[in-house]
């Protein structure tokens, strides 16, 4: 999936300069979500395990290998505008022994017209796809059996017409999955800073603000635009993510790293009071660094949406 900070996960509009910036959030987003992300996959209603999956806004390949582990048959076509995000994800399936079944493609989902985003399969090829940036070169691909989407719906200019193209995309029986982000992750209990309590709260309702004018589709009833789009939406489900204490370090990584990016979004809005305990938090060399505390959590919440194409 690509996730919250990653919440402005798979940024399929990012520059790469910024979406370099993202790789290590969304690679820690990876990390400590591991196990919810291998949840929504064991949960998708699938008849039979999928030889082509398209992973749309793929980041750095946290849903790309998460697919993997779940279908080990499976090919997956992995789409992002950002070099760096594929490159990273490129890195990350050599070191997990799959890079010949992932293919990357760098495009533009709002572009007027898609590449082939088809994978061709083992059987029609007699070879394993390897990874590569482009078209494949060897045959003709074949449509998906399985497309998925995580944080990147909201994104795209258009979604409805989006939604039409997956659909088209997807062969008949096909099955798309949308996962959608609750948004930023919280990390602090209510009473923290202990000088400035609430913080965390304030900068959500700054950040939501915010979110409501650049990201209207966020929060989109993606159910009934499925529908629109001439799917059967065949189930839905939250995913309540509660993570710690104690925590990992992977965890105060996370925290870190995802405050850092919100600071961007909020400083203007904060009190002197509160920029300067946020800024405590983000100081690692400081007492009241988020790293030194002990009581941090991972808490957030993912829907997932599963629609057949008929």
């Amino acid at each position: 999936m690509n996730h919250p900070s990653a919440h402005a996960a798979h940024h399929v509009h990012r520059h790469d300069h910024e979406a370099g910036d993202q790789v290590e959030i969304l690679d820690l987003d990876a990390e400590v979500l591991a196990e919810h992300i291998a949840s929504i996959t064991a949960w998708l209603p699938i008849e039979i395990s999928p030889r082509r999956i398209v992973d749309l806004g793929c980041g750095t390949g946290a849903g790309t290998l998460a697919l993997l582990a779940r279908f080990p048959e499976a090919e997956v076509t992995a789409v992002d505008l950002s070099t760096a995000h594929l490159a990273r994800l490129r890195e990350k399936a050599a070191a997990a022994g799959a890079a010949d079944r992932v293919r990357t493609v760098q495009a533009d989902l709002d572009a007027s017209a898609w590449p082939e985003l088809g994978t061709p399969s083992r059987s029609e090829t007699g070879t394993s796809s390897r990874s590569e940036t482009g078209p494949p070169s060897r045959s003709e691909p074949g449509a998906p059996e399985l497309v998925w989407a995580s944080a990147s719906m909201h994104h795209v200019a258009d979604p409805d017409r989006t939604l039409s193209q997956v659909h088209d995309l997807l062969v008949p029986g096909g099955l798309f999955a949308v996962v959608e982000l609750a948004g930023f992750p919280r990390f602090l209990p209510a009473g923290a800073p202990e000088d400035v309590p609430g913080l965390e709260e304030r900068c959500h309702a700054v950040l939501d603000h915010r979110h409501a004018e650049q990201v209207p589709h966020r929060g989109a009833d993606w159910g009934t635009k499925l529908k629109a789009a001439g799917f059967t939406v065949e189930g839905e489900r939250t995913i309540t993510v509660d993570i710690g204490p104690p925590h990992t370090d992977a965890v105060g990584r996370y925290a870190l790293s995802s405050l850092r990016r919100m600071r961007g979004g909020v400083a203007s809005a904060l009190t002197a009071e509160d920029l300067v305990a946020f800024d405590q938090l983000l100081d690692t060399g400081s007492p009241h660094s988020i790293l030194r505390r002990t009581d941090l959590r991972v808490r957030t919440e993912r829907t997932v949406w599963a629609a057949r194409r008929s």
